[in-house]
């Protein structure tokens, strides 16, 4: 793992993170890692986590590693163009975990990586994803 997040930088989180009990444990340049217990509220039917949480959580990383600026003044968003997901296996640990990385990209548009394990080691889902930078703004990050 690599970048933790700096206090400065933190952001609220969105609605569907805050449901989802995504947190972001780290956000460095070209990095993002989101992590999730594995709670009740994400299981489907057959008692398993969603394949739908682990699409939210690839995405969601996938989104931050490319719009980090290191600057709590200035937030960069992004849209999801395009992901693709392979599931891999199942948790059986109590956390998931999610880090992304940038692979590449231009002034508009980014290219990312990222994957999913459980807090045992277990690779769980993985995906990539293109995403398209939309206009900074600036803001007042809450702490």
């Amino acid at each position: 793992m690599n970048g933790d997040l700096d206090p400065r930088l933190r952001e609220a989180p969105s609605p569907l993170s805050e449901t989802l009990g995504f947190e972001m444990t780290g956000w460095s340049d070209g990095y993002a890692r989101i992590e999730a217990p594995l709670a009740d509220q994400l299981m489907n039917r057959q008692g398993l986590p969603h394949g739908g949480v682990y699409a939210a959580m690839l995405d969601t990383a996938m989104g931050f590693c490319g719009c980090y600026t290191g600057d709590p003044e200035i937030r960069q968003n992004a849209l999801t163009l395009s992901m693709t997901v392979n599931f891999l296996s199942r948790a059986t640990g109590s956390r998931l975990i999610a880090e992304a990385r940038v692979t590449g990209g231009g002034r508009s548009t980014f290219f990312a990586r990222a994957e999913v394990q459980d807090d045992t080691g277990a690779r769980i889902a993985e995906a990539t994803g293109v995403f398209k930078l939309r206009s900074s703004k600036t803001t007042t990050v809450t702490k």
